[in-house]
């Protein structure tokens, strides 16, 4: 089984997730991790290169399926699920939380919603991800929905991103809402009032051919179903960000601990 993930400290984690289960479970596993963003790991399933990653239900549908956006979570699995299908591409179970895209600010921001930042953010400058600008369901999105504009907007890594912020060197970061930064440095997350992202459940996504390959395959993944929800990813994300530690122990860990 080869196992791939982005490269940000979630994807790290919830690879080691995967390939953790899998070996607990008698299977040999190889790791591909740091593949790039949503497109290198898709390319790769759908090539054959990995057998399985994470994937976010929202980045499949307007990302990857470039089909418009919903709000409810099960049409939004449902949806995918089927358009995969064709493909010998298999959504299992939802993990259990919701990673959507997350605008933060610091407290002295004064708002609390992203309708309430639109008149202060034309004197602002913002932190973007790399795919976050240009994705459909990114800033396109905020655009469309709110009118959102900033002043400036810099590009750069979303390891660099909360240290830019807390650092004042920008005025509002867009990460993920289980990033373990946000609660460490004492970050606030802008509610998307207007719901402009779609939802962003995340749920391994295998190929067909590994299930046949391996029968204990699916009942292994399947149990990680429903087992870890935002709290306690951001929890797992802030032990790698916040206390250095390796991905592979964190997740070691938390298997340990009765996951």
């Amino acid at each position: 089984m080869v196992v791939g993930s982005k490269n940000f400290t979630e994807q790290r984690v919830l690879g080691e997730l995967l390939a953790q289960t899998i070996e607990a479970a008698g299977m040999p596993v190889e790791r591909r991790f740091d593949l790039g963003g949503t497109f290198v790991c898709d390319a790769a399933l759908r090539g054959g290169q990995i057998d399985v990653y994470v994937e976010y239900t929202g980045t499949a549908l307007t990302g990857v399926l470039k089909e418009p956006s919903l709000t409810d979570p099960a049409e939004v699995l449902a949806r995918v699920r089927a358009a995969y299908a064709p493909a010998g591409l298999v959504w299992l179970a939802p993990l259990g939380f919701d990673n959507t895209f997350a605008l933060v600010v610091r407290p002295d921001a004064g708002v609390k919603t992203i309708s309430a930042a639109v008149g202060p953010a034309r004197g602002w400058t913002a932190a973007f991800g790399y795919e976050f600008q240009q994705r459909a369901d990114g800033f396109p999105a905020l655009e469309r929905v709110y009118g959102l504009r900033f002043r400036d907007v810099r590009t750069m890594d979303l390891g660099l991103l909360y240290r830019a912020l807390a650092d004042r060197q920008v005025d509002l970061g867009v990460g993920s809402a289980t990033d373990g930064l946000i609660d460490a440095l004492g970050f606030v997350i802008l509610t998307d009032d207007r719901h402009a992202f779609p939802p962003y459940e995340a749920v391994p996504v295998v190929r067909q051919a590994a299930l046949d390959r391996f029968p204990g395959l699916r009942g292994a993944l399947d149990r990680l179903g429903g087992t870890i929800s935002a709290a306690t990813m951001r929890k797992l994300n802030q032990a790698v960000d916040g206390e250095h530690r390796a991905p592979a122990e964190v997740v070691r860990r938390f298997l340990a601990n009765g996951a």
